[in-house]
């Protein structure tokens, strides 16, 4: 299944979760209770709108695994049923960022070999190097990367992002992958000057709606080996990055594993898993984002996320 978050057109109707299905984009909530009447379970019926399958996308990703099958079984019925009393043509609704209030944003720097050498960087990293961005960094795969206007170094960095879909503490290697919700893409847009400027990158990494996540989450089980998607970026049309998750320094299973065995991971926070090589900052002479200029992130089994950098006015 694509789980996305969606805004209808022109109304003023709340950030709701939906199934992306051909050009169409079935409600979750409106699809489960359809189920749930349909088997005359009415008590039910009523409950959804309280808790058993939420409307709401931050919400439904916080309930983890159990609304993934949940989700899965109304995906289900209403394919087999009928979508037409429960969707909206995809043309007529706005996407927004499919997790949109995560607990946490944990990222991997120093995760591809070609990265750390193109960078600088000297030996490869002996444990993962970790660093954190905030919700206020996160915007949709349909809105604009905003330009602030204290950098003059706007960097793109498509990476696979990781959403968590089971409390995870002390978990394995061997079971990492069970405690998987989904997979989506992330740009992990960095503002070079600030994030050089001290040793911590923090500064450079979680500007104000900088971060585009989506452009919705594919369920764990329809991707059966992260470890092995190709991986690329462009900005306005050039191929900038194009490498494969085979490459990663510390696999997936190894993050889920070192992580959790530092910080308990929750339902719906997510994990990006780092940068190939090919970045602005790199290239010779380096090219940075400007207004006007489209990135554009793959990511194979997932699909295509596509943004317009525009820039902040400068205000004191």
């Amino acid at each position: 299944m694509k789980l996305v978050s969606y805004r209808v057109v022109e109304k003023t109707e709340e950030l709701r979760i939906g199934y992306l299905y051909d050009e169409s984009v079935i409600d979750l909530h409106d699809a489960y209770k359809k189920m749930l009447i349909f088997k005359q379970e009415m008590v039910m019926a009523e409950a959804v709108e309280r808790s058993l399958l939420p409307a709401d996308p931050g919400l439904f990703f916080s309930m983890g695994q159990e609304a993934i099958d949940r989700a899965k079984e109304a995906y289900q019925y209403i394919i087999e049923n009928g979508i037409d009393e429960v969707s909206h043509n995809k043309a007529d609704v706005t996407i927004s960022t499919p997790v949109p209030d995560p607990s946490k944003i944990i990222c991997v720097g120093k995760n591809y070999a070609d990265h750390v050498t193109e960078m600088g960087g000297g030996d490869l990293p002996t444990h993962p190097v970790l660093f954190a961005k905030f919700n206020n960094a996160l915007i949709g795969p349909e809105d604009a990367i905003v330009k602030s206007p204290h950098t003059n170094m706007l960097d793109y960095e498509v990476e696979l992002a990781v959403v968590i879909g089971k409390e995870a503490s002390q978990v394995t290697k061997d079971e990492a992958l069970d405690y998987i919700a989904g997979y989506t893409i992330g740009n992990d847009t960095t503002a070079r000057d600030l994030q050089k400027r001290t040793p911590q990158w923090l500064q450079g990494k979680t500007l104000d709606r900088s971060t585009p996540i989506g452009p919705w989450v594919v369920t764990a089980d329809e991707i059966a080996d992260p470890s092995n998607l190709s991986i690329r970026s462009f900005v306005n049309g050039e191929e900038r990055q194009s490498s494969n998750t085979s490459h990663l320094i510390f696999t997936i299973p190894f993050l889920i594993e070192f992580i959790s065995n530092l910080i308990t991971l929750k339902p719906g926070d997510i994990i990006l898993t780092g940068t190939p090589d090919g970045v602005g900052f790199a290239m010779d002479p380096p090219q940075f984002l400007k207004s006007g200029d489209v990135v554009t992130l793959e990511i194979e089994g997932i699909g295509q996320m596509s943004n317009k950098v525009i820039n902040l006015p400068f205000s004191k």
